[in-house]
């Protein structure tokens, strides 16, 4: 086989695998692979770190061993080479040379070594929002300005935030950048008022090519500082001086002058979402490696599916996971996970739940119609499907047997019980029916 045939081979792989898993799992785990070397025996692959070769093997061993070289026993044949050995070491972005002078030293004094755009992790809910802070970051006060980005708690706000001031100083470094809190720029105002130094701080603010600003909605209800504020803000866009504003709801929600609202509202509003399943995976593998620990896939989509609000709280369950496993020198598993973090799992709110609810959701996960789970057809790709949606409807509701049984077409109590029974039983070996019933569940109570 030659290296251009097998180079198809790998390709096929990836255009298979792609119409297998949704958008934000072949961004998050496929796109950052590297095919290094192809021969007729084995194939080299570059991987970002060993989260992501864990996961290729954890999941895809079959479908690799259908389109790649296999060894002896029967299994792809592949080395894998971490990024990081291939790499030159970059210098840590919080290095600083020995003299540095004090003016860059106040510029980055307030931002996060961390919040990099690198260290973000992109999904379907932040792709939007990712890239117009890069855009803004690349070409500061020509597009954009304003940039309002809001959205709930943990999402990665000031994470964006802080990436923006460090692409900026990475880029220009001869830009004055301050990056504060409203509730710092409030103190800085009182202070200012009484040593009567008011002009001073003016001239501090007013002169600043960047201005990134974090939680804007402390800013209610304080008439005078926002005052303050709302001069200080139209004096920069005046000169074409970037703003970046980050708030938990949108301006035309907040309790602040129609001025104001209105000036914020000039540029760009963009809404950071909640991640899905496969960023919120994503970002629990990142923050592991980061934690130097090792999280199995399936252990991570386990915390995924329980914790989906708040990027935060992944984080936090981490650290506690990590805290744990040390201390108690156990390896991380489901079971340990459950134990450990089970009270920060989160409860989606109970909604009543509806036969025609469980066959809706359950006819768009198979791409089945509701009419044909209402049928008698005994062809796999319905008959499963329906038993899955009788499943959840002994699961989930509260009405007898054969109040189910008449729901789907007339059918049997009988037949509602046999169904719940073999799909009872193949949740428990199959991850990918647990997760597609957990997410079911989920968007039902939601």
């Amino acid at each position: 086989m030659t290296a251009t045939t097998q180079q198809l081979k790998w390709q096929d792989f990836l255009e298979f695998i792609q119409d297998k898993c949704s958008r934000a799992e072949y961004q998050n785990w496929f796109v950052p692979i590297k095919c290094i070397e192809e021969r007729e025996d084995l194939v080299v692959l570059e991987v970002p770190n060993i989260f992501v070769r864990e996961y290729l093997l954890d999941n895809y061993k079959n479908e690799l061993s259908d389109f790649l070289p296999k060894d002896v026993k029967g299994l792809p044949n592949i080395e894998f080479i971490l990024r990081e050995e291939q790499e030159v070491p970059k210098a840590p972005i919080e290095a600083k040379p020995p003299e540095k002078p004090a003016q860059e030293d106040e510029k980055i004094l307030h931002l996060n070594h961390l919040y990099t755009f690198q260290n973000f992790i992109e999904g379907p809910s932040n792709q939007f929002v990712k890239s117009a802070a890069l855009g803004v970051a690349s070409h500061p006060g020509k597009s954009y300005n304003p940039l309002f980005i809001h959205g709930g708690v943990g999402l990665g706000k000031t994470h964006l935030l802080h990436g923006i001031g460090h692409y900026i100083l990475s880029q220009n470094k001869k830009l004055k950048v301050s990056c504060i809190t409203t509730e710092g720029f409030i103190n800085d105002l009182v202070s200012h008022l009484k040593s009567k130094s008011l002009d001073k701080m003016k001239r501090h603010y007013r002169s600043l090519d960047v201005l990134l600003v974090d939680d804007i909605q402390f800013l209610q209800n304080r008439m005078n500082f926002e005052e303050e504020f709302c001069n200080t803000f139209e004096a920069l866009i005046n000169k074409n001086k970037q703003i970046v504003i980050t708030s938990d709801k949108p301006p035309s929600q907040l309790k602040l002058s129609e001025r104001l609202i209105a000036r914020m509202e000039w540029g760009l509003v963009a809404n950071i979402g909640t991640p899905d399943l496969e960023t919120r995976v994503a970002i629990l593998q990142h923050k592991a490696e980061q934690k130097g620990i090792k999280i199995p896939s399936r252990v991570a989509f386990f915390i995924a599916e329980h914790i989906y609000n708040n990027v935060r709280q992944l984080e936090g369950a981490i650290n506690r996971l990590s805290a744990y496993c040390r201390m108690m020198q156990q390896e991380v598993t489901e079971e340990v996970a459950e134990e450990t973090l089970s009270e920060m799992f989160e409860k989606a709110p109970q909604n009543t739940v509806t036969v025609d609810g469980i066959l809706d959701s359950v006819s768009s996960m198979y791409n089945v119609k509701v009419s044909e789970l209402k049928g008698t057809s005994r062809q796999k790709n319905i008959a499963f499907p329906r038993q899955v949606a009788m499943y959840l409807a002994k699961e989930m509701m509260n009405d007898s047997l054969n109040s189910v049984a008449s729901s789907f077409g007339g059918k049997t109590h009988s037949t509602v019980l046999h169904a719940w029974k073999k799909v009872s039983k193949q949740v428990e070996t199959d991850e990918t029916l647990k997760r597609q019933i957990l997410m079911t569940k989920r968007n039902l109570e939601a």
